[in-house]
């Protein structure tokens, strides 16, 4: 901005005012575009109106002008802080208002989500998407603890931390009910962590592997033909699934057979879902009992 272009003094010639034609000699008179006035003219014809309190400027203040505008030099001040702005460099905005530079560069800067207040040159911040937070205001929406430039996990519009995002979105191992973060495995739709779905026996993982679920337990089919498969009374093999050429159980008393195993000692007859007869500990058809 610069000062105004007219020319104010004490008139020692005689000239009259150029409006209202009183004499000007010995009195204080202002020049302008070769036109010599009294002070009241010059202020009601002549002055050019502040900017910013649409106020003349009269000769006796300090006149500032900047693309046809023209300040108060008390006037000319940062619409948002009022820091004088003579000899400071400025930004002429909208609403013909003077900015200084630290405004106009904090009223640009980007604002952030946490606490609305600008993102200047310098300050540590998060992006995600198009939005912008200081460091110190990305935190996690349920415990409230700072995330900063951290590990997160985006839920709509709201963020969390690692371990708040396991404990109330990571599903929960049925074993040792610890959130699930990565990998696991699902069993009657329940899910558990690879290392806790385990042979009950030798602790071996079952994951992809066949198995054998007893109650809560679950072997794997080794340790359930040697620790849990009851043994075939006949043949002394563990009774199994898959084992041998059937799958069908004969009990009697607190003896299991495979049903090909359960037949008559003396003749071999097969016996499953016939008539048998049980003598000194082993069975018979109905008929051999009768040829001993």
């Amino acid at each position: 901005a610069g000062p105004g272009s007219y020319t104010v003094g004490t008139m020692s010639e005689r000239f009259d005012c150029h409006y209202c034609r009183d004499p000007l000699h010995g009195k204080k008179y202002v020049q302008k575009e070769g036109r010599h006035c009294c002070v009241k003219c010059f202020e009601k014809f002549c002055a050019n109106t502040c900017t910013e309190c649409k106020k003349p400027i009269g000769a006796d203040s300090k006149e500032l002008h900047f693309k046809n505008r023209y300040w108060h030099d008390n006037c000319f001040r940062c619409f948002k802080c009022y820091t004088s702005l003579v000899n400071e460099p400025f930004m002429l905005r909208e609403n013909n208002k003077v900015w200084c530079s630290n405004c106009t560069a904090a009223e640009d800067a980007p604002r952030c989500k946490g606490c609305f207040k600008p993102i200047i040159a310098g300050d540590q911040n998060v992006e995600y998407k198009k939005m912008v937070w200081h460091k110190d205001c990305f935190t996690c929406s349920q415990c409230r603890q700072v995330i900063g430039s951290g590990s997160f996990f985006p839920k709509g519009d709201e963020f969390y931390c690692v371990s708040c995002h396991e404990h109330k979105f990571a599903k929960t191992c049925a074993k040792c009910k610890n959130p699930i973060t990565s990998g696991g495995l699902t069993y009657q739709e329940k899910p558990w962590h690879s290392e806790c779905f385990i042979c009950s026996n030798c602790k071996k993982p079952l994951g992809g592997k066949r198995f054998t679920a007893v109650e809560d337990d679950f072997y794997c089919v080794e340790c359930y033909k040697e620790c849990v498969a009851k043994k075939c009374a006949g043949c002394k093999n563990p009774i199994t699934a898959g084992f041998g050429r059937g799958t069908s159980v004969v009990n009697y008393e607190d003896e299991s057979w495979h049903d090909y195993c359960f037949k008559c000692t003396k003749c071999a007859r097969g016996l499953a879902n016939k008539r048998f007869v049980c003598h000194n500990g082993k069975i018979y058809c109905a008929e051999c009992p009768k040829r001993l």
